[in-house]
């Protein structure tokens, strides 16, 4: 914000005029709607979701089997908030597909007036200013248990713009969730299509040949030890004081920079780690944690709960596609040694896991082809992440 704290730092072109201060209760009202049950009579039932993730249908009842009588009717254009969950976002705009649907009393219907639309209201509930507000007009002792205080909550002050800004600004934010729907979508349905493709370009259980294969390979793939492609690798590093160090995420998400806040230890040691090389962690093996060591991360160090190993004979990104799989990992991080919660997959027992494998020349396609669709669904999760803050960053900018 300006100087003047009533005009925001970004503002649309021809809005001059400071934000005008204003208590809660003087720009929304609450409304009561009460229903009579009827026994035979279906009723759809809505919840309000965390995180301002909107109004949701929870099905249709009959008035016979909601035991609660004390019900409301809400109409599209409403706002509604969860009296016992606002403080984690629990609040939103009805949309036109729930127009009449019901709610208990555990829910404050307001509506705007001549000064506030309940569009904006719903705009202006994502900001974390909002979230404070709501917070403050809570009591209570446990987070999951706070109840929402009404009356105080009216008391407290908005600043808010001309209604025509509102409007400007409705629109603006509207055409911005629009682009982060979009390639949410778009993002989705890569990931759904990658599950899809992993589970016909590679055999089913008990088959040798996958139902998709690229032109000019039909060999059947042929059962293999891992033993038979991977070399343990163990080049003595330094110590936990000063080894640079990195760690494999889970899910396959790959091997990243380890960043040490406590400082290591100089009675645990580390090995050296290079370019190319396969790791996975022992204790979350049942975790899908595996990755190929990437260039920027040559000669980095792990401990041995940490393994890597150099490959000849096949193709990394083919491998790191086949273990990231459920069926296999989960089948075989089945016969680790430990605990449920302390599994431990060692080195020679993975190097004994049996995988089916085609040629390489096959291997590398596969391997190119699901590395292409990775880098797409980088890509449109980049765009996600950076449309996200962008909005993060005007909701502080384009409010007072």
């Amino acid at each position: 914000m300006t100087e003047n704290s009533n005009i925001p730092s970004i503002r649309f072109a021809g809005f001059t005029d400071p934000w005008e201060q204003r208590k809660v209760e003087e720009v929304v009202s609450e409304v009561s709607r009460p229903v009579v049950l009827d026994d035979d009579k279906l009723y759809q039932l809505v919840t309000v979701r965390r995180r301002n993730e909107g109004v949701a249908s929870r099905g249709y009842l009959k008035g016979k089997d909601i035991l609660v009588k004390s019900y409301f009717e809400i109409h599209a254009g409403d706002y509604l908030i969860s009296k016992r969950q606002i403080v984690h976002g629990a609040n939103g705009y009805v949309p036109e597909s729930l127009d009449n649907a019901v709610v208990s009393n555990e829910y404050l219907v307001i509506v705007g007036n001549e000064n506030i639309s309940t569009a904006y209201w719903s705009l202006i509930s994502q900001r974390r200013e909002m979230y404070r507000m709501f917070m403050l007009s809570s009591y209570g002792v446990d987070i999951e248990k706070l109840v929402f205080n009404v009356d105080d909550w009216k008391k407290r002050i908005l600043r808010i713009p001309a209604v025509k800004e509102q409007q400007q600004l409705i629109g603006f934010f509207s055409h911005l969730d629009d682009l982060i729907t979009l390639h949410q979508r778009k993002y989705d349905k890569l990931v759904v299509f990658k599950k899809a493709m992993l589970e016909q370009m590679f055999p089913q259980e008990g088959e040798t040949v996958p139902k998709i294969r690229f032109a000019g390979f039909t060999d059947p793939w042929e059962q293999r030890k891992l033993g038979d492609y991977l070399t343990l690798s163990r080049v003595v590093g330094h110590t936990g004081l000063n080894a640079r160090k990195l760690t494999v995420k889970l899910w396959g998400k790959g091997v990243v920079e380890k960043t040490d806040s406590y400082g290591g230890s100089a009675s645990t040691q580390y090995f050296i780690r290079h370019a190319g090389q396969f790791m996975y962690g022992k204790l979350d093996f049942l975790h899908a944690a595996f990755g190929i060591v990437p260039e920027k991360l040559d000669g980095y160090e792990s401990t041995l709960d940490s393994p890597a190993f150099d490959m000849s004979g096949i193709d990394s990104l083919f491998l790191l596609n086949r273990v990231t799989q459920q069926d296999f990992y989960l089948r075989n991080g089945m016969i680790a040694n430990g605990s449920r919660k302390a599994k431990r997959i060692h080195e020679d027992t993975f190097l004994d896991m049996s995988v089916l494998l085609p040629s390489l020349a096959e291997q590398q396609a596969i391997g190119r082809f699901f590395s292409h669709l990775d880098d797409l669904i980088t890509l449109h999760q980049r765009k996600l992440e950076l449309l996200r803050n962008i909005k993060k960053s005007l909701l502080d900018k384009m409010f007072v």
